[in-house]
């Protein structure tokens, strides 16, 4: 937060958009790393009679918030560099480049902090990306300064702030994209056609079908089918369910598992092999 105020009055006195729009990613950083802190805390809590598959998806909503966040300030900024062309102004060289690289080492220090985690928790990655933008951004706008003091080319403010802006959408639709598909229950990425032959091959199962996959969140995938069986005991579909179980837990990567055994159901057997 004190990166931040201390780049937008920087950027205010300069008359750098760049660092403004700079500092305008600070203010979001902060506000991710504590909406990132938050879920990862409340995703710990216990089930409940009500929230039955606890509070895991969290991070997913954390996650889907902070890049969303991202990629609306960015296209903002983008409509106010190409006004910027437009109507250009004189820009302080000295305190853009002071000011850049103060901003650089925070947001370093926070991308070294962050790096590790980001590589298993799609939340903590939002605000890594958060974070690294404006590493990326620092290093930009501290170039850029270095331009406008020598040579005076003052479009290069806006041209780096476009370009940082396009960097940044590009990393944070990848989020966006996969907290969407976890959030509106997508299919899991699993190999469904092998998945069921490795499943029918199993002695007394005739056919699996109305199959269903879904994440609960980045790494938790749920699954449930129908399986026809021959004519055999009740008691002997446990082992059967044992040996579907591990295929799919060891081959599949699946976590939670709902089988519904059926028998002679010709009707519902007919149906297409569904994966949403």
């Amino acid at each position: 937060l004190l990166i931040a105020v201390t780049e937008l009055a920087g950027g205010i006195f300069a008359g750098s958009l760049a660092l403004v729009s700079d500092s305008l990613h600070n203010f979001s950083d902060a506000a991710s790393i504590i909406l990132t802190y938050f879920a990862l805390r409340i995703s710990k809590k216990a089930k409940t009679i009500k929230m039955t598959y606890g509070y895991k998806r969290s991070q997913i909503l954390a996650a889907f918030i902070n890049s969303s966040v991202l990629l609306v300030l960015s296209m903002f900024l983008i409509v106010e560099a190409v006004r910027r062309f437009n109507h250009p102004e004189h820009i302080k060289g000295n305190v853009m480049m002071i000011v850049a690289g103060i901003g650089l080492i925070a947001n370093v220090l926070g991308v070294f902090l962050l790096s590790k985690d980001s590589h298993d928790n799609i939340n903590i990655k939002s605000s890594y990306l958060h974070l690294l933008s404006d590493a990326v951004s620092s290093v930009g706008v501290l170039f850029g300064g270095v331009v406008i003091k020598l040579w005076h080319i003052y479009w290069i403010d806006p041209v780096i702030t476009i370009l940082i802006s396009f960097y940044i959408i590009r990393e944070t639709w990848n989020i966006i994209r996969k907290t969407m598909d976890i959030l509106m229950q997508s299919s899991a990425d699993v190999d469904y056609a092998h998945l069921k032959e490795d499943i029918e091959k199993i002695h007394n199962v005739i056919n699996i079908h109305h199959v269903h996959t879904w994440y609960g969140d980045e790494k938790t995938v749920y699954f449930e089918a129908h399986i026809i069986l021959k004519d055999i005991l009740l008691s002997q579909t446990r082992r059967i369910n044992d040996k579907i179980s591990r295929i799919l837990k060891d081959k599949y990567g699946v976590n939670h598992i709902t089988i519904q055994f059926e028998c002679d159901r010709t009707n519902c057997s007919k149906e297409i092999l569904c994966t949403g």
